[in-house]
C-alpha cells in the first residue's frame, strides 16, 4: 500500500500532503488518521513518546475525548526530500465548556510509500473566550475558502 503523494516532496506535493493531514485531523476518527502513519511509527508529542499506529490511535481517541468541537488549520513551513515541517493552530472546548486555542510545530519524516515514520509536535495552548474563536466552519474539513493560518497572524 502506498499514501501519495511519496517523497521525494517538491512543493506542491508537500503542500498536498499537508492538507491531506489536516484533512485527516478534522475528520476526528481516530481509526482513519492512524492509518496514515507506519506500523512502528515514532512520536513525540508534548512529553508523550509512543511507538506504532495501535498507540497513534488510542492517543488520539484519548484527545478527541477530551477536545471537543475540533477544529484545525496546518500550514507548510519547509520540506525537503522526505521530510516536511508543519505548523498549526486548532481551536476546541472542554467537557466544561472552557475554549481553548493550540499552536504547535511538527517534523514529519515519511517512508518510501508515503506513510509518516517519524512525528515529532511541539504544542503550546492557552484558554480563549467563546467569542473570541476564529475557527467556525462546520465540523470536519475545512472549507477551501476559508483563510488560513497567516489571515489570522498565527
Amino acid at each position: 500500500m502506498t499514501r501519495p503523494p511519496l517523497p521525494p516532496f517538491d512543493e506542491a506535493s508537500a503542500r498536498e500532503k499537508v492538507r491531506l493531514a489536516e484533512d485527516g485531523w478534522n475528520s476526528r476518527d481516530p481509526a482513519r488518521v492512524a492509518q496514515a502513519y507506519t506500523v512502528d511509527s515514532r512520536w513525540r508529542n508534548r512529553a508523550e513518546f509512543f511507538t506504532g499506529r495501535d498507540q497513534v490511535e488510542a492517543f488520539l481517541r484519548r484527545k478527541w475525548d477530551r477536545e471537543l468541537n475540533y477544529r484545525l488549520i496546518k500550514d507548510l513551513w519547509a520540506f525537503g526530500g522526505n521530510r516536511i515541517a508543519v505548523r498549526y493552530a486548532y481551536e476546541y472546548h472542554n467537557d466544561s465548556g472552557q475554549w481553548f486555542r493550540a499552536y504547535g510545530n511538527e517534523n514529519w519524516e515519511f517512508a518510501a510509500d508515503g506513510l509518516m515514520h517519524v512525528r515529532h509536535c511541539s504544542i503550546n495552548e492557552h484558554p480563549i473566550r467563546e467569542e473570541d474563536r476564529q475557527f467556525h466552519w462546520p465540523l470536519g474539513r475545512r472549507p477551501d475558502d476559508h483563510p488560513g493560518l497567516e489571515h489570522f497572524g498565527f
